[in-house]
């Protein structure tokens, strides 16, 4: 009886490794081929002559939540609503109050008024429409495509309204590889993300069921921080360059296409039914932080270290509160 309770035992804490292991590779295999996605993505747009405004709205900025849209389809696939769906709600609350709080405590973020008073006001719209399709308790194929369609019109929106000096990110550290070349990196990333997306979801869902605890808890937590990984690269790395307008302009576009394209996409593919766990709180949570942010962005077309600091420190305080 000892003998075969040992050999249990065993056996349930190697699963729990290898989920983590599963988690880790996914997260790796996500910001691989993520990088990977985008730069052959872009070598092919520049090769195709499309500007730096196209390439950057388009393939660059959504380009980093390709993680959160590929897990959260696999989600989808394994009918795991919690993880699809609390990987978007808490991606948004991560970019709010994690990502732009670590940015700003860099390096205060210079708000651009006039392109704010465009990509805030998407953020607000975007994140109206997705809350009201979240409170149906169900996203059905056509509450989908009218998210896709609201995805479509702030694409169009930004690409033939620019505001004034607005020519998309620096593309100088993105080389033009050789068409072969561009197209082979493409579909490695690609590869890589699909990859990662099946495992970090296996591993999440093993790791929810061995812990006892729910997978919209799981999705809320280490998926959505670890799929908004490339958004919180990306906007360190433009607030150290001094750029802040870029880490803040990834984050109010990350956001956007989350609501509208995964949840419109994931909804298209099939139907999600929406945990009430993130009804009853986290959908609140979310409506309040982007709330939070547009009035801080516009006090003084500004959000400096302190602010940022109250954001982290807000961050740290719903992580307490989701785990108490």
């Amino acid at each position: 009886m000892a003998g075969s309770f040992f050999l249990l035992a065993t056996g349930s804490f190697g699963e729990f490794i290898l989920d983590w292991v599963f988690i880790l590779a996914g997260f790796g295999l996500l910001l691989g081929g993520g990088d990977m996605l985008v730069g052959g993505a872009v070598s092919v747009a520049r090769r195709m002559g499309l500007s730096p405004m196209m390439i950057g709205v388009t393939l660059v900025g959504f380009g980093t939540s390709t993680p959160e849209l590929m897990t959260s389809l696999q989600a989808a696939f394994e009918n795991a609503p919690g993880i699809a769906v609390g990987n978007v709600v808490g991606s948004n609350i991560a970019n709010i109050l994690l990502i732009i709080g670590v940015a700003a405590l860099i390096r205060p973020i210079a708000v651009q008024k006039h392109g704010f008073r465009r990509d805030g006001t998407a953020l607000a719209l975007g994140t109206l429409l997705g809350a009201g399709a979240l409170s149906t308790g169900l996203l059905s194929f056509w509450v989908g495509v009218g998210l896709v369609v609201g995805l479509i019109a702030y694409l169009a929106a930004t690409l033939l309204l620019p505001m004034p000096g607005e020519t998309g990110p620096d593309l100088g550290d993105c080389p033009v590889h050789p068409p072969l070349r561009a197209l082979l990196t493409f579909a490695l990333g690609l590869a890589g993300v699909l990859l990662g997306a099946r495992l970090l979801v296996d591993g999440a869902v093993g790791v929810a069921r061995d812990l006892g605890v729910s997978e919209t808890l799981i999705g809320l937590t280490i998926v959505a921080v670890g799929t908004s990984l490339p958004e919180l690269v990306t906007s360190v790395v433009a607030a150290r360059k001094g750029e802040s307008d870029v880490a803040l302009g990834n984050i109010l576009g990350s956001n956007v296409f989350n609501l509208l394209g995964i949840l419109g996409i994931t909804a298209m593919v099939t139907p999600l039914a929406v945990p009430a766990e993130i009804l009853s709180s986290d959908l609140w949570i979310m409506l309040a932080v982007t709330l939070a942010l547009l009035a801080v962005a516009i006090t003084g077309w500004k959000i400096s270290r302190r602010e940022g600091a109250v954001f982290l420190l807000g961050y740290i305080a719903y992580l307490g509160w989701l785990m108490a």
